[in-house]
This record gives structure tokens, sequence and C-alpha cells, in this order.
């Protein structure tokens, strides 16, 4: 990106692990002792990790596994990660960005459930969107886009008028398949072919128009 890029949408779709929220080694910390117990490699788990519910990504490392194990897993890694605040930060320019965002239609779209979510953006200090979506409020993980589309349904916008925020491969699959543009946020998000990409929020500022069309400018 070498100069500023726009985008216009009409509502915010936010992702929060890695996009909102830095909680990185949180989640490398309790996804490393499951690898060990599991006998599996945990560069090899670390790498499918992002952006999905823990039981979906159970699911896929280990396809024979019955599925109460990989939920009982999912319940008890939840509980771990939830009382793990250690290293939680706000991705950098997410406070500013935030606050830009009051008053406008945005969506928190998490893979994590209530009390992770409540958690970790305040560990953050980031306002929680009074529009959430989270694990209890779906019955797919990311890559489905279930989520992104409920997110949509509740602020009252088609897909096509919102603007996804994401890091992951599964969040960015995930935005497409609802129809919508994605912004990836964090080097790791650059793989997988979002919309536009950014190294995290500083580069990101919100314009709310007369019309009630966000524009979305992406600096270098």
């Amino acid at each position: 990106m070498t100069a500023t890029t726009t985008l216009t949408a009409r509502a915010l779709l936010l992702d929060m692990d890695s996009t909102l929220v830095n909680s990185e080694a949180v989640v490398e910390r309790c996804w490393r002792r499951w690898a060990a117990e599991q006998g599996l490699d945990a560069a090899e788990v670390l790498a499918v990790v992002h952006g999905r519910q823990g039981w979906a990504t159970m699911a896929a490392l280990l396809p024979d596994r019955p599925m109460e194990r990989n939920m009982a897993d999912n319940r008890r890694m939840l509980a771990q990660e939830t009382a793990d605040m250690d290293g939680v930060e706000p991705v950098p320019g997410a406070p500013a960005f935030m606050a830009a965002l009051a008053g406008l239609p945005h969506a928190l779209v998490t893979s994590a459930d209530i009390a992770l979510s409540d958690a970790r953006m305040g560990a953050a200090g980031l306002p929680m969107p009074e529009v959430r979506i989270t694990a209890e409020s779906v019955g797919a993980s990311k890559p489905d886009p279930e989520g992104f589309l409920k997110g949509a349904a509740e602020l009252g916008f088609a897909p096509e008028d919102c603007l996804v925020f994401e890091d992951s491969e599964a969040g960015i699959e995930a935005g497409r398949a609802a129809g919508m543009r994605v912004i990836g946020v964090g080097d790791r998000a650059a793989a997988f072919a979002p919309t536009a990409q950014v190294r995290d929020l500083t580069q990101v500022r919100v314009e709310a128009r007369a019309d009630g069309v966000l524009a979305v400018h992406l600096t270098p």
C-alpha cells in the first residue's frame, strides 16, 4: 500500500483476537499445553488455531476424535484463557479506532464466548460494541460465514454494505463467504488475499459522512 486507500461501507464488523486485542501470548500458552497433552507438534497446531472456535480446530487436527472430547477440552480451554490475561493488550491504534466508532454502526464478531470476550476487551481497555456475535450466537465456527451474516442482520445492513476487519485465514474466508469485503489486520492476514491489508489499526481512519456512509481511509 503506497498511497491512501479508501473503502466505503455502512457498517463495520470487527474480529477481536489479533484484530483489536493482542492475545497471542495467551493463545500460544494454552494451545502449547493442549498440543503436549495430545502428543502433537506445537508449531503445527499453532499454524491452524487462529480464527476458529477451539472445538473446530481440534476436530480439524484430530478428525477421528469424538466430538464430545473436543467440546469438553474446548470448555476447559475457554476457562483457562478467561483466567489468563497476562500480556493481553490492545493492538496498536485500537483505542483510537474504537473511540472513532462510538455511535456508528459496528459489531464485534468473535469466536470467543461472552466471558472471554468480556475479559479480553476489558483487559485491553476497549469498549464493547452494543452488538456482539460470540460463540454462543452461532452454530458454526469461522470459516463459516454465519457470524458475519448475523452481525450484519443485527445491525440492519445487507452483507455488501459491511466491511470486515480480520487477521486470520478462517476469518478472512468467513468474511468473503458472507459476501463482504475484508480488511486484513497484521502480517498474517496478508497471505490470505484480503481486499486490503494494514499492519495495525494506526493505519486506519474512519470518517462518518452526512449520508450515513463510513469512509475507511487506509494510510501507509
